[in-house]
């Protein structure tokens, strides 16, 4: 499986709320693309579709080569070949507070793909090696700062193995430095030929570290292209307005 994402016409009904409506978008392997967007424009909608943790009303998602339909969700048992291919990382982490965070990183591939707990143990020791935490592997998620909670959650999502990686506001609690810090991790995880869809309102962030940025408004994507193109030079008056820090609503 390829680490790439094809979104095709996505639309999406919250009730009598048309949420998203008719979004098309590719990440490429290897590529950090940033969707970006007023709060409510349907961000977080994207990604939670893509996980196969919202359905959605129409369209197709394509993650190499899982393919997800409109309607119901499937049920969990039907979905192991998804959760081997898309990695995803919650804005508040979503740590279990019971669990080491060694134990966080191995619980999916124990009980979820059937690895023994030596190849799960290693895989993750490795992961949270390369992320900079491995001396943190007995500590308990109320012992870590947030940098290494974060760290600890990017090593679970990637723990499966996954070739795409979905992240929902990564920066909303990071100072500058560990805002840069995450970044560059986050280009480390990328160059292995990963494809990366990050949420973000971080537009400093995004001009740093993203290849694409993707802007929403009203569930549709109204300007997208190289990052430094789009934020340097807005085209759209919702990307001037996340520009200029204009958020009023909660995210979808």
């Amino acid at each position: 499986m390829s680490g790439s994402l094809v979104i095709k016409d996505l639309h999406l009904m919250r009730g009598t709320q048309h949420v998203l409506r008719g979004v098309s978008l590719d990440v490429n392997p290897g590529q950090i693309s940033v969707l970006m967007g007023l709060s409510g424009a349907g961000k977080s909608t994207v990604l939670r579709a893509v996980a196969a943790l919202q359905p959605f009303s129409s369209g197709a998602i394509t993650v190499g080569d899982v393919a997800l339909q409109p309607g119901p969700l499937p049920p969990e048992s039907k979905l192991k070949p998804l959760r081997r291919t898309v990695g995803f990382v919650f804005q508040a982490h979503a740590l279990f507070e019971h669990l080491t965070a060694l134990d966080n990183v191995t619980l999916a591939p124990i009980h979820v793909l059937g690895w023994t707990r030596e190849k799960a143990e290693r895989v993750a020791h490795e992961l949270l090696a390369e992320l900079g935490v491995d001396q943190r592997a007995d500590a308990y998620p109320r012992e870590l700062s947030g940098g290494q909670a974060q760290r600890v959650a990017i090593a679970r999502a990637l723990a499966p193995g996954p070739n795409v990686l979905l992240m929902d506001e990564p920066t909303s609690a990071l100072d500058p430095a560990r805002r840069s810090a995450l970044g560059e991790t986050l280009r480390e995880v990328a160059s292995n030929g990963r494809g990366l869809l990050i949420s973000t309102h971080d537009v400093d962030f995004a001009r740093g570290f993203a290849d694409e940025t993707i802007v929403l408004a009203n569930g549709v994507v109204v300007e997208e292209g190289p990052a430094r193109e789009v934020l340097g030079n807005p085209q759209h008056a919702a990307t001037r307005a996340l520009l200029h820090g204009e958020s009023t609503t909660r995210d979808a």
